[in-house]
């Protein structure tokens, strides 16, 4: 291949896209015209950019388009060599008319990576039915400041949480022929202050031990084919520019063989935002010396620049066979180099290709099997924070439903999801799906009831005359719903959402006075919240009669929050993230140190309203019968084992009430002394498990002692001898049972094929 044709591999086209209007993405307006498809075609294309996820398209008539697109790829380079299509896939395919799923937030809610995996595959089915290759998607950045706007975009606080539900989406997805992609390696998500790209200060253990861990999981076990590094910089060396982090450690040590592409435009902002390139080919250089294969979304540095300074000798062309060779393995593993490669995609196998309006419509991508995994995951996903007894309402006469969420069809959606997405910035064209608002839910639900529904306010603005209506509303009502929570947008149009960040965690707008106003009715207050990110609920933690958190819970999700209301539906979501108490006090994760937590030095206490892992159920659940073995056995009759061995317990869990329900029984590792500082505790394990009425089962754990690893004071990871405390518990604040175990030996380096998990499993026992 000539130099030209090689570097055409390596850089994706965004057909469609313009740097023009207000409602482009920042930077966007930076992109340079680029080259039309007719000029690249001659030396080829890596990758097409979005070919449903940049303007609304009949999916049928879009896989025709994206067809005929490849056949002019690969009929005009030497090599016959299509491109890869790639999408966005962050809650459902984001594409016109396709399911739209709960956010990874709400995946992280359901403790349930079986049911995510299933989803994912869902998801990976319908993409390579039309012909996309890759999906970007899942982000594995764990939560460090929740007035980060992408909160929605995570999977929760916790490393263990977001590496076992990530693990199980790339799985999914994988399994469907879609290349999945890891974002953003690495440390996006501890930006200062929660401001989206703002630079990051963690120092080397932090990121060791908690925003890395998700990733190497990742890698180890769910046959991922790329990585997307992180647009920000850590101790000012930037993810695209860090060839210890790209290289070194991503494939050097974890043995990572696939690509790694850029997050849009990020090359660019070597120049740009960092300052660390003096022109666009040293940003080219950069990167491809780090370890980026492929220019997103747009060729930019990767093109006349990159060709000028590989001719003057400036970049090694052995940096561009590098990355060619990564890029055209992945390709010849998705078929795209067999001599019978054909561009026809699945969905239009057989049909008349010559009439393409005989084609609208036959491409479903919301089928009913789809719109059921979308509505199993939004009912495991409510978390029920509080309850006085008021919930399952039962049949009420008159139910007032008073908030901007009331009567919002988009109040389920985040911020990837196509209507908000892309939709957003086509008005008038229909969403391509259905979206219940909460109030044709209660109607379906409540079909007996009166209900009076009244906005009160805005989700954002400061207007408050709605007020009046609202309290009269509830003060004539056996009970209110108060449908209060964000509305998903981008770069400032939301209150949730890539670069919608937020000052505190106050309700947005005048959201919160509402809520006080309705407490002050004397009507029970039931506050139902759909959002982004938890926010801090001032005189509603206590004085609600019941307080039901979903974090946009997609297409099915108002459904699932009137099951939860009305008791067809038992709440089993657990929290992913700590809801604060306080809105100006972060971070109120609890993967803190001691000195993250209150003190008698400090007036300002960071304790969490409602902590990690809290989530109630309409029945209740006995834990007894602790069982404790190891190597030997203590006086003290805790367990004993080498640093390379491991503990067993088991215990019993029992459904003592009168309905069904599902317990989370979560594992988590105290180390009360360590060489260096540690979290007070970490989670290690988990389990959902459902039980019926009066059903027991006995819940047995394996815990290596591998999972007690951390980063020590040399930078390598040691598992160090001592006592650790296993904390058997319904959430971080909950511990029902605590088994203590004795490492014996030596201190014992380990690495990255270490033991990730404590085994969870269950055997089921006799009911009565």
């Amino acid at each position: 291949m000539t130099p030209d044709e090689k570097i055409a591999q390596l850089y994706g086209l965004w057909v469609g896209a313009s740097n023009e209007g207000a409602e482009v993405a920042p930077h966007q307006h930076d992109m340079d015209r680029p080259p039309s498809l007719d000029d690249l075609l001659p030396s080829g294309l890596g990758q097409l950019t979005r070919p449903f996820g940049t303007a609304p398209v009949d999916p049928a008539l879009g896989a025709l388009s994206l067809m005929r697109t490849q056949e002019r790829i690969a009929a005009a380079n030497r090599f016959g060599i299509p491109a890869m299509a790639h999408e966005e896939c962050l809650a459902g395919f984001a594409a016109w008319g396709a399911t739209t799923y709960p956010v990874p937030l709400s995946w992280g809610a359901s403790f349930d990576p079986d049911l995510v995996r299933v989803m994912a595959a869902a998801i990976g089915r319908d993409m390579r039915a039309v012909g996309i290759h890759q999906g970007l998607a899942p982000v594995l950045d764990v939560v460090r400041d929740a007035r980060w706007g992408r909160v929605e975009e995570t999977i929760g606080e916790d490393p263990y949480l977001v590496g076992t539900i990530a693990t199980a989406y790339i799985q999914g997805l994988e399994s469907a022929g879609v290349v999945a992609t890891l974002k953003h390696f690495a440390g996006y998500s501890a930006s200062r202050a929660g401001r989206n790209l703002a630079p990051v200060s963690m120092g080397p253990r932090e990121r060791a031990d908690v925003v890395l861990p998700p990733f190497e999981m990742a890698v180890r076990e769910s046959g991922v084919r790329s990585v997307m590094h992180a647009y920000t910089d850590t101790d000012g060396v930037p993810s695209a520019a860090d060839e210890e982090l790209l290289t070194g450690l991503l494939r050097d040590t974890w043995g990572f063989d696939g690509t790694v592409v850029a997050d849009y435009f990020g090359i660019a902002f070597l120049k740009t935002l960092h300052g660390v390139a003096a022109d666009w080919a040293d940003a080219a250089g950069t990167a491809l010396t780090a370890g980026v294969d492929i220019e997103l979304p747009t060729v930019k540095t990767f093109g006349q620049p990159l060709r000028d300074a590989v001719a003057a000798g400036r970049i090694d062309e052995k940096l561009i066979d590098r990355a060619l060779r990564r890029v055209l393995t992945q390709k010849a593993q998705l078929g795209l180099l067999d001599p019978g490669w054909s561009p026809v995609p699945p969905a239009l196998a057989g049909a008349d290709l010559t009439d393409p309006e005989s084609l609208r419509g036959t491409v479903d991508l919301d089928s009913a099997a789809h719109r059921e995994l979308s509505r199993r995951l939004a009912e495991r996903s409510v978390i029920l924070l509080s309850n006085d007894g008021t919930l399952p309402l039962g049949r009420p006469a008159r139910i007032a439903l008073v908030g901007p969420q009331a009567e919002t069809p988009a109040a389920v959606l985040g911020c990837y999801s196509f209507p908000v997405h892309v939709g957003s910035q086509h008005p008038g064209t229909p969403p391509g799906i259905d979206l219940p608002t909460l109030r044709q839910a209660l109607v379906a639900e409540f079909p007996g009831a009166e209900i009076v529904t009244v906005a009160g306010c805005g989700i954002d603005d400061p207007d408050t005359k709605g007020f009046t209506a609202a309290v009269r509303a509830a003060r004539d009502a056996d009970v209110v719903i108060a449908a209060l929570g964000d509305r998903a947008g981008l770069f400032g149009r939301g209150t949730s959402g890539e670069g919608c960040d937020a000052e505190s965690l106050t309700l947005p707008g005048v959201q919160q006075q509402l809520l006080d106003a309705l407490l002050d009715s004397g009507t029970p207050v039931v506050l139902t919240l759909l959002a982004g990110r938890p926010y801090a609920l001032g005189r509603a933690v206590t004085e609600a009669a019941a307080i039901v958190q979903s974090f946009f819970p997609g297409q099915e999700g108002t459904p699932a929050l009137a099951g939860v209301l009305g008791g067809r539906i038992a709440p089993s979501g657990r929290l992913p993230v700590s809801v604060p108490a306080h809105p100006a006090v972060q971070p109120s994760t609890y993967l803190a140190a001691p000195l993250a937590r209150a003190s008698e030095v400090s007036n300002i206490d960071p304790a969490a309203a409602f902590a990690f892992g809290h989530g109630l159920t309409y029945t209740a659940f006995e834990w007894d019968d602790l069982e404790v073995t190891g190597a030997g056995a203590g006086e003290d009759g805790s367990a004993v084992t080498g640093t390379d061995g491991e503990v067993e317990l088991s215990f019993t869990v029992r459904n003592t009430g009168a309905r069904a329900g599902s317990e989370v029984v979560q594992v988590y590792l105290h180390d009360p002394v360590a060489s260096v500082v540690q979290p007070v505790q970490r989670l290690v394990g988990y389990l959902r498990l459902p039980l019926e009425a009066g059903e027991v089962t006995r819940v047995r754990v394996t815990v290596p002692a591998d999972v007690a690893a951390f980063t020590g004071r040399d930078g390598r990871r040691v598992v160090e001898p001592g006592t650790l405390e296993l904390r058997l518990a319904a959430s971080s604040a909950d511990v029902r049972l605590t088994a203590r175990a004795e490492l014996t030996g030596p201190v014992r380096q380990v690495d990255h094929t270490r033991r990730l998990h404590a085994r969870v499993t269950a055997a089921p026992g006799a009911t009565g």
